[in-house]
């Protein structure tokens, strides 16, 4: 089974970080291409070592909607 993690992509720093929505995951990078990368790494073994019941979160996700909000 296949399984998609939304992930937001900020700038902190001098790095990128990448962070899951659907479960508390971050990781990392250079850029974003690489703090995308080790965020799939991250994912892949969190899937490998995940309860099935942790899984069971993945089953209704949808693409999630992603703006902004700005106040003053």
């Amino acid at each position: 089974m296949k399984y998609r993690l939304s992930t937001v992509v900020s700038k902190e720093g001098n790095f990128y970080v990448a962070k899951g929505v659907e479960i508390e995951l971050a990781s990392q990078g250079k850029n974003v291409e690489e703090a995308l990368e080790n965020i799939k790494e991250a994912f892949e073994l969190w899937i490998k070592h995940a309860e099935p019941s942790e899984l069971k979160v993945f089953e209704k996700v949808q693409s999630p909607i992603m703006t902004q909000v700005i106040a003053a």
